[in-house]
């Protein structure tokens, strides 16, 4: 009769399940929660957010306008100065409709631009060679609230007979600052590779 051994320990099965660590008494009380929170945190991750539809967004609308608490649309977009400049210096007979609406509104929001008119008066002396009512500019000017104006006006007066004869005299110095301007281009292609007598021969030959 041969005595039975020990049993032999079967090894553990694939299929076994591993103890969680919720079960493990250093996760505490706390382990459940942890585990819903991360399932529902990557639930939402993966789930697009909902979009709020158009009629939703005027009803909103509607709500908040209902209840006075709609914020006021943003100003206009001030214009570029070299646009504003252009208004400024053009005759108002050229300007285009919206051209002269800007105008017009640059002018209520900045009152200093009230020198458009002495502006374009003073250019009206200039074209049309009417020197002679340069003393009533000056008036007029005086009659507002313009001190760059009124410098410029007192600078005219430092040498007014000088003043009256250019705006009135049909000659310009257009002639002279053109000579010079030729006589510069001669002079900057010729650097570096001639002397001053081939200079003197283009400035009184070349055209």
């Amino acid at each position: 009769m041969s005595a039975a051994g020990p049993a032999e320990s079967s090894p553990p099965s694939a299929n076994a399940t591993a103890p969680s660590k919720s079960s493990s008494p250093r996760a505490g009380p706390f382990a459940g929660s942890a585990v819903t929170w991360t399932s529902t945190t990557t639930q939402s991750a993966d789930t697009p957010a909902p979009r709020m539809s158009d009629r939703s967004v005027v009803n909103s609308y509607v709500r908040l306008l209902k209840q006075g608490t709609v914020t006021a649309p943003p100003p206009p977009a001030l214009p570029k100065p070299r646009r504003a400049l252009r208004g400024i210096m053009s005759r108002p007979e050229r300007l285009r409709p919206d051209e002269a609406t800007g105008l017009k509104e640059i002018r209520a929001a900045c009152p200093e631009l009230n020198a458009v008119d002495h502006v374009r008066a003073f250019g009206s002396l200039m074209h049309e060679h009417r020197g002679n009512d340069l003393d009533e500019w000056i008036e007029q000017v005086r009659r507002h609230d313009l001190p760059a104006l009124w410098q410029f006006a007192d600078g005219l007066l430092h040498d007014r007979d000088a003043v009256v004869a250019g705006l009135s005299s049909t000659w310009s110095s257009g002639q002279v600052e053109g000579q010079v301007t030729r006589v510069k281009l001669l002079k900057r292609a010729g650097y570096g590779r001639a002397k001053l007598d081939l200079l003197r021969t283009r400035i009184l030959l070349q055209p």
